[in-house]
């Protein structure tokens, strides 16, 4: 079966390529789901590591299979499997557990080892081809009604958790009411992340560079927040405007973002990162002011990495109470689908050169 792959560490290498088609025999103890993909989000993880930039094959081969957003419907289960049946759509969830106490049971977005498995990404092959076979632990059901979402399940679960943990480090306030929250990047994992904070009935203000209108400005509005762009307003301007944030969510990309956040933050406030870095930008902040205002502030900085079946779930419940409340909002994010897996340079195309690209994703196959 065909599949887009890599040879990771070897930029722009992404090829087409056959691979052997997988069987539900393939799991052991009778637990492997075989599923047919129908469509794979990819974003800027697959642009990087096509660049060479990070990513390493599993053992035995020299290639990776990219994709790690997916979305398929089953086509068998094995002897054992309960959860899944054949029919039903489902995504998958990206990172797989190693050796530690935090891997075995169930939190391996939480591993302590250094080494970390990640389909599409690290050590496991993707979703990019037209099968794939898993265990069932790491299968999730998605709701026929919610099948017009597809490839957002998995970047949905990355925003949940990011969302989820700041509340979760926050009962250390014992009484903790958030009123405001700033989104830094109106990207994929940034808008939905705006999506749940509203849900939760925050004052929101999803910050980016562009001018309005964009598609992102448009989904923000529509999501009952406030878009601000940068070249018309800095943030100091907007704090001496709205007051500071109890929350920050940093989905940019960019280490002077995500650090300068820091100065803005409101008192026993919780700033969480969630976007990689892979460059060697050096970032001058005033330092004292910082340690200062945050020793004295009780403010927290939360990094939040990929995430585990329980956050996948929250996340799937989350984008049907924002389908409630805000009806085909969401959608609006996916803008650019790519036709069949023959296109993996218009793919790359997307990705590098279009920045109106808010979401590219690959029609694998129809239902």
């Amino acid at each position: 079966m065909k599949a887009i792959a890599v040879y990771p560490k070897k930029p722009n290498s992404v090829h087409l390529r056959e691979i052997p088609r997988p069987a539900v025999e393939d799991v052991p103890d009778g637990k492997g789901v075989l599923v047919k993909v129908l469509r794979v989000g990819v974003d800027a993880t697959d642009r990087e590591i096509n660049e060479g930039l990070y990513g390493n094959p599993p053992p035995g081969d020299d290639f990776l299979v990219l994709g790690h957003e997916v979305f398929g419907k089953v086509q068998a289960v094995g002897p054992g499997v309960r959860r899944i049946r054949a029919g039903d759509y489902v995504t998958a969830t990206v990172r797989r557990p190693g050796k530690s106490l935090y891997d075995q049971i169930g939190t391996y977005d939480m591993t302590s080892e250094e080494t970390y498995y990640e389909r599409g990404i690290n050590l496991l092959h993707g979703f990019l081809t037209e099968y794939f076979v898993d265990h069932e632990d790491y299968i999730v059901r998605v709701p026929p009604g919610l099948q017009h979402l597809h490839v957002l399940m998995e970047p949905m679960s990355c925003a949940a958790k990011a969302v989820q943990q700041a509340y979760e480090v926050q009962r250390r306030m014992r009484v903790w009411s958030p009123q405001r929250a700033f989104v830094l990047g109106a990207g994929q994992i940034g808008l939905l992340a705006t999506a749940i904070l509203r849900l939760r009935g925050l004052e929101v203000y999803t910050i980016a560079r562009r001018k309005p209108p964009t598609v992102s400005s448009k989904i923000v509005a529509d999501l009952e927040a406030t878009y601000v762009s940068l070249s018309e307003t800095s943030v100091d301007e907007l704090v001496s405007k709205v007051g500071r944030p109890d929350i920050i969510l940093d989905a940019t990309g960019s280490s002077q973002m995500a650090l300068d956040a820091m100065r803005h933050l409101a008192l026993n406030g919780v700033l969480v990162w969630t976007s990689i870095t892979g460059g060697d930008e050096q970032v001058t902040l005033p330092g004292d002011r910082i340690n200062l205002q945050w020793v004295l502030g009780n403010k927290l900085l939360l990094g939040s990495v990929n995430a585990n079946r329980e956050h996948f779930e929250l996340g799937i419940r989350d984008l049907a109470l924002a389908e409630a409340m805000y009806p085909g909002v969401l959608q609006q994010i996916l803008t650019n689908p790519v036709t069949g897996l023959d296109q993996y340079e218009e793919i790359m195309r997307l990705l590098v050169e279009d920045r109106s690209a808010l979401k590219v994703y690959v029609e694998v196959a129809s239902d």
